[in-house]
C-alpha cells in the first residue's frame, strides 16, 4: 500500500501583558505591540469590538481608542468600531456574530491587520471565533475587563459561541497574539461581576496550589470588600496558573478527555442553562465548586475540615453555595443529565476532577449518582 505522511510542529507564542489606562497617550504597550508585530511595506488595519456595557461604565473610551491611534503611521484604526451587547447573550444570537464578519468584510481585514476584543469573557468567545474562522484566521488581540475573565477564560486559547441549546458547540483553539489586562476596567464592575470571577481562582488554587487557596481564604473578606491590591495578586497568580496549564499539560487544545480545568464545572454548566443564563458564569462555578467538595467529602476522599473551609471561603466572599435548580431528584433529574452532557462536551470518556485534599486532585470516570443527590440535598438544606 503506497501512501503519503506529513508531520509538522508549529509552536505558539503570546503574552499576558498587565496595565493600567492602556489607552492613555503616554502608555506605550499598545503601540510597542503593534510595532514589534508590524509587517513591513504592509500598511495594517487595527479593528475594535467592544463591549457595550463597558463603553457605557466608560464614557470615554470609544473617544480614547480613536486619540490613541490618531497619529499612527504603520497602522490605522477602522473607524467605525463595532458596539455589541455583552454577557452570555452574545454568544446565543448570530446577530452579533454576523455584525463582526460584516466588519472584517467590509473593512478589508487581512491576516495582516487585527481584530481586537474588549470586554468581558463571553464577548471575548465570540469576538475569538470569529477572527479564527474568517480568512481561517486573522490576527486577533483579548481586552478582558471582568475579573473572571482577566484571571480565566480571556487569557487562554478557546474560542467559542453556543449553538443548538449547547454551551460552546462551536468554537476553536486559536491563542491571540497578546492578553493585555488593564486594572482600571476592574474599578467600574458591579459587585456581582467583581465576585464571580473570584470563584476562578478558587478552583485552580484547590486543584494546583494549597498555598494559593490559603492565601484566598486569608484575603476573602479583602477581596469581597474590593480591596484592589489583593486582586490584582489574586488575578495575576490565577492567569499564571491557568498559563502555565496550557503550556505545561500536555494537551493545549484538548484532544483528550482529561480536563483539569474544568473542575466544578460539570454542573456549572448545566445550571447555567437550567437558568437560561440568568446564573452568571462564575457564580455557577462556585457552586459546582461547592457540590464536587461535597460529593468528594461523601466519597472519602476530602475530610470534613477541608470541605467546610472552601464552602466557608465562598461564603465569605458572599457567593451562593447552590441554587434552586441544583437539585438531583428523581430518575431524570436534569442535574445528573448533565454528567452525560458533560461527557460529551469532552469527547469521549467521562472524566471528572475531584479532590483528595486542598492543592490535591484526581480524575474519575465515573460519579455515584445517589452520592449526587446526597451532596445537592445537603447543600439545599444548609441554605
Amino acid at each position: 500500500m503506497n501512501f503519503i505522511e506529513q508531520s509538522f510542529s508549529i509552536p505558539f507564542t503570546y503574552k499576558v501583558l498587565f496595565t493600567e489606562a492602556l489607552f492613555a497617550g503616554d502608555n506605550p504597550l499598545l503601540r510597542d505591540l503593534l510595532a514589534k508585530h508590524h509587517t513591513a511595506n504592509i500598511h495594517q488595519k487595527v479593528l475594535f469590538v467592544v463591549d457595550q456595557g463597558v463603553s457605557e461604565q466608560h464614557a470615554t473610551l470609544l473617544a480614547d481608542i480613536r486619540n490613541y491611534f490618531a497619529d499612527a503611521t504603520d497602522w490605522s484604526l477602522v473607524a467605525d468600531i463595532v458596539v455589541i451587547p455583552g454577557g452570555e447573550i452574545v454568544k446565543n444570537d448570530l446577530t452579533s456574530f454576523d455584525r463582526i464578519l460584516d466588519a472584517i468584510n467590509e473593512h478589508g481585514i487581512d491576516r495582516h491587520s487585527y481584530v481586537v476584543g474588549l470586554g468581558g469573557g463571553a464577548l471575548l468567545d465570540l469576538v475569538g471565533y470569529v477572527a479564527a474562522i474568517a480568512h481561517r484566521g486573522v490576527r486577533h488581540i483579548r481586552i478582558p475587563t471582568t475579573v473572571l475573565s482577566q484571571n480565566d477564560s480571556g487569557v487562554g486559547v478557546k474560542n467559542s459561541i453556543n449553538f443548538r441549546g449547547k454551551k460552546n458547540f462551536l468554537g476553536t483553539f486559536a491563542p491571540p497574539l497578546a492578553v493585555i489586562n488593564d486594572a482600571n476596567f476592574l474599578k467600574s464592575l458591579p459587585q456581582r461581576a467583581w465576585l464571580g470571577g473570584i470563584s476562578e481562582a478558587v478552583k485552580v488554587s484547590l486543584i494546583k496550589d494549597r498555598a494559593f487557596f490559603e492565601w484566598i481564604e486569608a484575603n476573602a473578606t479583602a477581596l469581597r470588600n474590593r480591596h484592589s491590591e489583593a486582586m490584582h495578586y489574586l488575578i495575576f497568580r490565577c492567569a499564571e496558573l491557568h498559563v502555565r496549564h496550557i503550556g505545561g499539560y500536555g494537551d493545549p487544545f484538548e484532544s483528550g478527555s482529561s480536563r483539569p480545568l474544568d473542575f466544578g464545572h460539570w454542573s456549572a454548566h448545566k445550571l447555567e442553562q437550567l437558568s437560561r443564563f440568568e446564573v452568571q458564569h462564575g457564580e455557577a462555578v462556585a457552586m459546582g465548586i461547592c457540590l464536587d467538595c461535597v460529593y468528594s467529602r461523601l466519597d472519602g476522599r476530602l475530610s470534613a475540615e477541608d470541605c467546610e473551609r472552601v464552602i466557608g471561603v465562598f461564603e465569605t466572599l458572599g457567593l451562593a453555595i447552590t441554587h434552586p435548580l441544583l437539585k438531583a431528584e428523581g430518575e431524570h433529574s436534569p442535574l445528573v443529565a448533565g454528567l452525560q452532557e458533560f461527557r460529551e462536551h469532552l469527547g469521549g470518556r467521562l472524566t471528572i476532577m475531584l479532590l483528595n485534599g486542598l492543592g490535591v486532585a484526581e480524575e474519575v470516570h465515573d460519579m455515584n449518582t445517589d452520592l449526587i443527590r446526597a451532596a445537592a440535598e445537603e447543600l439545599q438544606a444548609r441554605c
